[in-house]
This record gives C-alpha cells, sequence and structure tokens, in this order.
C-alpha cells in the first residue's frame, strides 16, 4: 500500500520545474511578441513614409512647366504631421533638376527624428540617415 501511495501526484520538486520550464517558454514568447509589435510600427512608418513620397509625386504631375521650373530653385522641405495631432510624423524633401523640357524629381521622406538636420546633408547622405522613403521620377512637358 505505501509503495501505490508514493507513486501518485508530483513531488515539489516536479511541479517547481514544470513551473519554471513553462516561464521560460512564456518569457520567450513574450519577447518575440514585443519584437512583432515593434517591426508592424516600423513597417508602417515605411508605408506612411511611401506613401507620402508617392502622393507628392502625384502632385507635381499635375504642375506645369513654369511650375515645374520655379521648383527648381530650391529643394522643398516640408513638416509633414499626418494625423493632424500636432506631432510632426515626418519630414519631406523635393528636389527638382531641369534637363530641358525634363524634370528629375526625387523625394526623400525621414522620420522626425532628422528635423534638425541639414537639408542639403540629407539630399546628399538619405541612408546613413535612416530615410524612410526614397522615390524618383522624370515629368517631361
Amino acid at each position: 500500500m505505501s509503495r501505490r501511495l508514493r507513486k501518485k501526484g508530483f513531488t515539489l520538486i516536479e511541479a517547481v520545474m514544470g513551473i519554471a520550464f513553462m516561464g521560460i517558454v512564456l518569457l520567450g514568447l513574450a519577447q518575440l511578441f514585443c519584437l512583432s509589435v515593434m517591426n508592424n510600427q516600423r513597417s508602417g512608418n515605411v508605408t506612411n513614409a511611401s506613401f507620402l513620397a508617392q502622393q507628392e509625386i502625384d502632385l507635381m504631375r499635375n504642375y506645369t512647366a513654369d511650375e515645374l521650373r520655379a521648383a527648381t530653385s530650391n529643394p522643398i522641405d516640408e513638416q509633414v504631421d499626418i494625423n493632424s495631432d500636432g506631432t510632426i510624423d515626418f519630414r519631406r524633401i523635393t528636389q527638382v533638376k531641369s534637363k530641358g523640357f525634363n524634370w528629375s524629381v526625387e523625394i526623400l521622406v525621414f522620420s522626425p527624428a532628422q528635423l534638425s538636420a541639414d537639408v542639403n546633408e540629407l539630399i546628399a547622405n538619405p541612408d546613413p540617415n535612416k530615410v524612410r522613403a526614397q522615390i524618383a521620377t522624370i515629368i517631361s512637358r
């Protein structure tokens, strides 16, 4: 009878080891969850930046030749607040270069961390400054 009683149930050490193992597994899953949330946020930022760049190109495709010529003088530097909450979400820089009856348009979109950076530095070195979106096209008239 005493042998049967000893074999029933778990010992305290087995129970503690099981709880510790489950804790380690759940901790790993929690880290994976946090990583996936951060990646989703980053991909959302890249998607929004790409949309802002494409939106500017679509707008510039409707410009007249005179408006495009006027845009070649200086890069257009904009601070964009997507959801109108008073916080700048992106910095969009548009550079237009004239080539006869063609205009080369390049749009760079940066995170708000680059708000204080020099425009010419961002144009010259977009990758080290963590550009979120970079789209170029040619518009002809």
